[in-house]
């Protein structure tokens, strides 16, 4: 399954008609338009205003509230798999980022204050390629907390 973070037309900042989106926002926005939905009969259902959920979508808000995430997750019927990938995503939705780097090698402040000040200049492809060195760093992690078969314990029989 394709990682919906990294596959979205708009991860790099484009969105919609070339405007800032999130990856929660743009994820939404999808949702509604595959199931033709519209935006105020959403918000009416998640009992916010129309351009709340429009500024969310557009990525112009923080975060989604639980409550929230949860009406979404009810008006499209979304269980499993697809619930925990759309908190997932309204949990890497917030458009402004706070890095705390004390305690840390002197090289992660470094790199965190870059990041802040180069970002937007960083093309798509650019993006791309950060997002899969830290996908790779962080599958090694999983890898080494998971022992693979040939380090597992084995039963006696």
């Amino acid at each position: 399954m394709a990682d919906p973070v990294h596959s979205m037309s708009g991860s790099a900042g484009g969105g919609v008609w070339g405007k800032p989106m999130t990856p929660f926002g743009e994820r939404v926005r999808q949702l509604r338009q595959e199931r033709g939905r519209m935006l105020k009969d959403m918000a009416a259902h998640l009992g916010v205003s129309s351009a709340y959920l429009s500024a969310l979508e557009r990525g112009e808000r923080g975060k989604p509230t639980w409550t929230l995430i949860q009406g979404v997750l009810q008006y499209f019927h979304i269980i499993w798999d697809e619930a925990d990938e759309l908190t997932r995503l309204a949990d890497l939705s917030d458009p402004r980022v706070k890095i705390d780097t004390a305690n840390t090698d002197p090289k992660a402040t470094l790199l965190a204050n870059r990041l802040a000040r180069e970002i937007r200049g960083l093309t798509p492809d650019e993006l791309d390629e950060m997002l899969a060195v830290l996908d790779r760093v962080q599958e090694g992690k999983v890898a080494c907390a998971v022992p693979s078969d040939a380090q597992a314990p084995v039963s006696p029989r």
